[in-house]
């Protein structure tokens, strides 16, 4: 399962409007950095390519700068889907800057009860960003953030997780990056922590006041801010580079596209991320246990088919043998039962008897069933194992008492236009009755 990765720029703040009286804050890069992988793992290529040169994968997501997401740790209310994103504004009205109705949110993932991280962004910059990408044919199926809490919020305030007897409860992520490619560029400090998430230069005494020695701190750098990240700590820390930041920022449960910015298609969207997900490594062992599961049933059904077909094969060639036992005469068999049925009537026929279609046969049955008090017959005629007698005064009352001594003896009557028609009954196919 190939998947994109899309690095969403940071959304310029301090910018002129333009005379044309929009706002040019909300206008998209051109270009974007992006992240190829083929098994969704490790970074296959990576580059800058306009929106419509991104190459093809059968996953896209997109992930959104540190700094254009805030977190802000509430209790979710009880409220209906439809009603969640009002409850939240009213819940956070008073903790942003801006206008709730330009603001988008996104409750955690699987937030039920008890204090919980809710995201905050701005929904007309996120709208516009993924109009452009969607506008070349890709559907962003997911909005990560680049940086997001480890886990759900702690009941103490971060006043209270720089003293001591609660340093060791926090624990947290720094990674250094610089600023723009420029190796002189200032070099960033992004921390997730348990807590939430912040971004400010390395510069300045803020980021150690926060950082304190009993922190439970993982450290990680740009090649490009690795030797300042060094030096700024006075420890190693693991180089990782911008495309396995992104890989990782993917791996993470949390998606911003909720709400009015969900994508549409949802069914059809969940459908296809579980086949996917069902092609990833994760699930190679099902794979395999529902291949060799089909595969027992074919060995199983063609060797069900081969035991019948030797059944059958067996039953025809008795059948053929017992042909050939009984009437000597018959050197080719085509069809056993019907030159059976045939050589057998013609013995009889040859031996004076009558058959069970004759004509004798017919009327001995007719005149034993025949209801008393019916009109005399004004004729009958005889056509291959049917008689018909002509009785226009033939009553239809009449008719039940006939066939149902007639089908005692195997025979069935039909009426029909003042003609009873007297025949060999139809032999019924016999159903087995469930035990």
């Amino acid at each position: 399962m190939s998947l994109l990765l899309i690095e969403i720029p940071p959304r310029q703040r301090l910018a002129a409007r333009s005379e044309g009286g929009g706002d040019s804050a909300l206008r998209v890069p051109g270009e974007w950095f992006y992240v190829w992988s083929s098994d969704a793992r490790q970074a296959t290529r990576s580059g800058v390519a306009a929106t419509a040169l991104l190459p093809k994968a059968d996953s896209v997501i997109a992930v959104l700068a540190e700094t254009d997401v805030s977190w802000h740790a509430v209790t979710p209310p009880r409220a209906a889907a439809s009603r969640m994103r009002a409850a939240l504004q009213g819940q956070l009205e008073e903790a942003l800057l801006d206008d709730t109705e330009a603001v988008h949110f996104a409750l955690a993932p699987k937030a039920s009860g008890g204090t919980s991280w809710v995201a905050a962004m701005h929904q007309g910059w996120v709208s516009a960003v993924l109009d452009e990408i969607e506008r070349s044919g890709m559907t962003v199926e997911r909005l990560a953030p680049a940086a997001a809490p480890l886990s759900a919020p702690l009941s103490a305030p971060l006043s209270a997780l720089l003293s001591a007897p609660h340093a060791s409860e926090s624990r947290g992520e720094g990674h250094f990056r610089r600023a723009s490619g420029d190796d002189q560029a200032p070099v960033l400090l992004t921390v997730a922590s348990t807590q939430g998430v912040w971004q400010m230069p390395l510069a300045g005494s803020m980021p150690r006041a926060l950082l304190t020695p009993g922190m439970n701190m993982s450290w990680s750098a740009t090649p490009a801010a690795a030797a300042a990240a060094e030096h700024w700590l006075g420890a190693p820390v693991a180089v990782q580079g911008d495309a396995e930041r992104l890989l990782r920022a993917a791996a993470s449960p949390w998606n911003l596209r909720q709400f009015d910015l969900a994508p549409r298609h949802r069914g059809t969207l969940a459908l296809r991320d579980g086949w996917r997900r069902f092609l990833t490594r994760d699930w190679r062992a099902v794979r395999w246990g529902l291949a060799a599961l089909v595969a027992l049933h074919l060995v199983g059904l063609n060797a069900w088919a081969w035991s019948q077909s030797r059944l059958l094969k067996t039953k025809t060639e008795a059948m053929a043998e017992l042909l050939r036992a009984t009437h000597p005469q018959v050197r080719t068999v085509l069809d056993a039962p019907l030159q059976m049925q045939r050589e057998t009537e013609a013995l009889r026929a040859r031996a004076g008897r009558a058959g069970d279609g004759d004509i004798e046969v017919l009327l001995a049955a007719a005149a034993t069933a025949w209801p008393d008090g019916a009109a005399p017959l004004q004729g009958l005629r005889f056509e291959s194992g049917r008689l018909i007698l002509v009785a226009p005064a033939f009553a239809p009352a009449q008719l039940a008492p006939l066939r149902e001594r007639l089908l005692a003896a195997g025979f069935d009557a039909e009426l029909s236009e003042g003609r009873v028609t007297v025949s060999r009954a139809a032999a019924k196919p016999t159903s087995g009755r469930p035990a």
